[in-house]
């Protein structure tokens, strides 16, 4: 399978460094898709942030520890907790404590919470589906498939550090 075109001339020197920086280039682009799925999200009553908690809640559907689910999402005890607080006083989550461990709190999503992650769910596939509109089907797909091979690759960095 060839690489797809970028309409860019490789070849060419860059006249602007930023164009070969790989983080630069990632995060304008988590910026652009970020700033109009924080609409959606706000207009559901929840930030990105809380999306992305919900997300998680409803795609890893065993029982995880506040300090699991934070590990996994790269998100400090802190900015975890504050946001699950918000969470739960709209009603969208819930936190129990631990039987064995009174002190281990345990986070699961309530059915308004599953109801507004759906809806957000399907806002952000229209935001997604115009972000990629300049991709075709196959660009978009390869992109996709590399994030997804690069996010996952085990390479002893540690899984933490909030872009949220």
């Amino acid at each position: 399978m060839g690489v797809p075109s970028t309409g860019m001339d490789l070849t060419a020197p860059q006249t602007d460094s930023r164009g070969e920086d790989l983080n630069w280039l990632l995060h304008r682009a988590a910026q652009k898709l970020n700033a109009t799925a924080q609409e959606v999200a706000v207009k559901h009553g929840v930030s990105t942030r809380g999306q992305v908690i919900l997300t998680a809640l409803v795609s890893h559907s065993c029982t995880r520890t506040q300090l699991s689910l934070g590990h996994m999402l790269g998100l400090d005890k802190t900015t975890l907790t504050a946001e699950l607080d918000r969470l739960e006083r709209a009603g969208l989550v819930e936190r129990k404590p631990d039987p064995n461990d009174r002190r281990v709190r345990t986070p699961s999503i309530t059915e308004q919470g599953r109801a507004v992650q759906r809806d957000v769910a399907v806002a952000h596939g229209a935001v997604e589906a115009e972000f990629m509109a300049d991709l075709s089907p196959v660009e978009a797909a390869l992109l996709k498939a590399l994030l997804h091979r690069l996010i996952s690759a085990e390479r002893g960095t540690p899984d933490s550090g909030s872009c949220l």
